[in-house]
């Protein structure tokens, strides 16, 4: 759902009857739900993380059931949002399940596999979607949707084993936020998820534009532009699943920001044509999603008292890093043709070295064997 609204905004607009501007707003509300996942996962931490993912996937379900039953406008936002705060309810909740079960010295391959599904819903899901469109309406989508999400639910319910949490006491609300709050690695980490993030979303909104106005060319047909995000996407992964856990946690997300940071200098010089900047954009997707999955099984470790919390303010910084890299592009990209792309990446090799500062204050407990500050 989350990755279908961006292409498809148009068609859902006509089929509603107003303009992009006026569904544009239901999206700005979206955004801005993402700073209450720290409280939302309060449950996973207390009531247990399959109590957490099937919370995330009953919102999810009734945010698209409704589209189905009633679609409107205001239903249409009602949808944004609870889709939404289904996933930053789910997508914690199901790390830090994973992070309860699985050997830290295994876990970036497993939540690299994980982590598979955001590429595939843009080589897969996007055109997919496309095709129920065309032949079934700009509803059907929302029906299959909620079709899925209630055989998800039966199956967690049924499939899912109990969590093991007896160890832990339940804790007021606020205890696992000021536990977040007052951690200084755990703060580190959310500074380095808001840095990557703001970095990545400068370039992401710019160099399409740029590359429209430099060279009176759009940067791809939809469905291109979808396939190479996914493709550069699904590499990172692929990359974090066979390299992470062997290289470090830590040490692999300080080599993903560096070469990030270089492929972001490298857009000015290769973006010259339409296929040497189709080629820079998968560079920064492929190294951004590198060093992004790598960080997940790091913060994983972090504070495991409050791990879904802390996953879900992890999520939370990454939304508010794109929204101070979205809020600071349009004021650095007038400055003027080639000085402003330049500008640009140059702003977010800063925000990228700001990250790696961020991440030599992350750090787990001694026990653990591999060692995660970077030297």
């Amino acid at each position: 759902m989350i990755r279908m609204v961006y292409p498809y905004l148009s068609v859902f607009a006509k089929g509603l009857g107003v303009d992009i501007k006026t569904l544009s707003l239901g999206v700005t509300l979206r955004a801005g739900i993402g700073a209450l996942g720290p409280f939302l996962n309060f449950f996973a931490d207390n009531r247990g993380r399959k109590f957490g993912m099937m919370l995330g996937l009953s919102l999810f379900t009734v945010g698209t059931g409704l589209m189905v039953i009633a679609p409107s406008v205001p239903i249409f936002f009602a949808t944004l949002v609870l889709t939404l705060l289904g996933n930053l309810v789910f997508i914690p909740a199901m790390q830090a399940y994973l992070g309860d079960r699985v050997n830290y010295d295994r876990r970036g391959r497993v939540l690299a596999i994980t982590e598979l599904g955001w590429s595939l819903s843009f080589i897969i899901g996007v055109p997919l979607v496309g095709i129920i469109i065309a032949r079934s309406g700009w509803k059907a989508p929302f029906v299959f949707l909620t079709i899925f999400g209630a055989l998800s639910i039966v199956v967690l319910f049924f499939v899912l084993p109990k969590d093991v949490i007896g160890q832990l006491s339940p804790q007021p609300l606020w205890h696992n936020i000021h536990q977040v709050f007052t951690f200084r690695p755990a703060l580190a980490g959310l500074l380095l998820a808001a840095s990557m993030s703001a970095a990545n979303e400068l370039v992401n909104l710019t160099f399409g534009l740029w590359m429209e106005d430099a060279f009176s060319v759009k940067i791809a047909a939809l469905a291109v532009t979808s396939f190479v995000i996914g493709i550069s996407e699904l590499g990172g992964e692929g990359l974090v699943g066979l390299a992470t856990d062997s290289i470090g946690k830590s040490r692999a997300v300080a080599i993903g920001l560096l070469v990030n940071a270089i492929a972001a200098l490298l857009l000015p010089v290769i973006g010259q044509n339409l296929t040497g900047g189709m080629i820079g954009l998968a560079l920064l997707y492929f190294t951004f999603e590198f060093t992004l999955v790598s960080s997940i099984p790091l913060m994983t470790e972090v504070l495991p008292s409050a791990r879904a919390t802390l996953m879900a303010s992890f999520v939370a910084s990454m939304s508010m890093g794109r929204a101070i890299g979205a809020f600071i592009a349009p004021f650095l990209f007038g400055v003027s043709e080639y000085s402003s792309i330049l500008l640009i990446v140059l702003v977010a090799v800063g925000f990228n070295l700001f990250a790696y500062l961020a991440l030599r204050n992350v750090r787990i407990d001694n026990k653990d064997r591999e060692r995660l500050t970077v030297e």
